[in-house]
């Protein structure tokens, strides 16, 4: 049996989820073999998954989003590097309450990024989610050596509000060692930069965004492709409405016109680099999962790309999770045969979410008793 599920956002890591589905399998099958195999799409948990996959945790300091040092860990192995921008750059990195929507930047994901070059990384997974920033990437850049100036010739002032004052965009100076590595953006977002689908108007609202804070940011965004039009031509243009651009409050815009970066499907690089493959091939079947599964689970989420590969391979796949939000037909759809959520044994929610590790074993062995004897 393989476990291959993500975090319970708010209560459990993936690592902790496959913990405890595998105490709760053991006390129906003491001697059922279960492999496990913590999972993550780009967003934040996903250097966990990979260090529980045998990649070495690294850790540097660099800024926060609102500049202040924090320590952030980037996962390495040989010359394969797997950098999550929330590390540096996320919500999680905020003070409890306080959201900076307008000032929040991501110059810490170019500092990760560059400590990932400085380890030998000649290819760098950049997973982008959870973000508290709406820069376009500029910060990151910003950090790799891009300069970008207001009228005045001064280096603009940090987060996207700001990008309305640039006047002037220099790629030129972006660390050379780029240029030899190959940068793969994972995100499960393929939102454009601007206007009604992009970072602002979609993802703004949950950085803490008003209205006229996503105005402003996306008119600040839009002028930021137009400088850099004049800086790098027509491609700038063609960036801002590719897929992954509005990814991570626009990081995907910068990661795709600064580090040349190809943009790919999060869980479907992340199955990839942790060896997904070879461990289905091991499985009869396969649990997988996440905090909520609903509408937005089968947009790309874990869970989806999980299922979408053990279908493929003829293995069959249930899942867990705290919230179930998806009628029957729909996770038939997605090769899910069936799910068992938290609040189908406990109906409390909050007390879901505060015990959650003893409530899955319990749903656990439900899932041994209905499969194994």
């Amino acid at each position: 049996m393989l476990i291959a599920a993500d975090k319970f956002k708010g209560s459990l890591t993936a690592v902790q989820v496959a913990q405890r589905v595998t105490a709760g399998l053991h006390r129906v099958a003491p001697r059922t073999e279960v492999e496990a195999l913590p999972v993550a799409d780009g967003g934040d948990g996903t250097v966990d998954a990979a260090v529980a996959a045998g990649f070495e945790r690294r850790e540097v300091r660099v800024a926060g989003p609102l500049g202040s040092e924090v320590t952030a860990a980037f996962a390495l192995r040989g010359d394969m590097a797997v950098v999550e921008m929330a590390e540096a750059s996320g919500l999680q990195r905020l003070p409890a309450g306080v959201f900076a929507p307008l000032t929040s930047s991501t110059y810490g994901s170019g500092e990760l990024l560059r400590a990932a070059l400085d380890a030998g990384a000649r290819t760098i997974v950049f997973g982008v989610g959870g973000s508290a920033t709406t820069d376009g990437g500029a910060g990151m850049l910003a950090a790799l050596g891009a300069r970008f100036l207001d009228a005045d010739g001064e280096p603009v002032a940090p987060g996207g509000e700001s990008l309305r004052d640039l006047a002037t965009a220099d790629l030129s100076g972006l660390d050379p060692r780029l240029d030899s590595v190959d940068v793969v953006l994972a995100s499960d977002v393929d939102n454009p930069l601007t206007g009604p689908k992009g970072a602002p108007a979609v993802y703004g609202p949950q950085k803490g965004a008003s209205p006229d804070d996503v105005a402003v940011l996306d008119a600040a965004l839009a002028h930021f492709v137009t400088v850099l039009e004049k800086s790098i031509g027509a491609k700038a243009a063609e960036y801002a409405v590719a897929p992954g651009a509005g990814a991570a409050g626009g990081i995907g815009f910068g990661a795709l016109v600064g580090l040349g970066a190809s943009f790919r499907p999060g869980i479907e690089v992340m199955l990839d680099v942790l060896g997904f493959a070879s461990a289905l091939e091991r499985a009869t079947l396969v649990i997988t999962g996440e905090g909520s599964l609903d509408e937005q689970t089968l947009h790309g989420k874990a869970p989806a790309g999980v299922a979408a590969a053990a279908r493929a391979a003829g293995k069959e796949v249930i899942a867990v999770c705290g919230r179930l939000a998806l009628p029957p037909e729909a996770l038939g759809r997605a090769g899910i045969r069936r799910a068992y959520s938290l609040t189908g044994v406990e109906p409390d929610v909050a007390r879901c979410i505060a015990e959650a590790g003893p409530i899955l074993e319990d749903v656990a062995e439900r899932i041994g008793r209905d499969f194994l004897t």
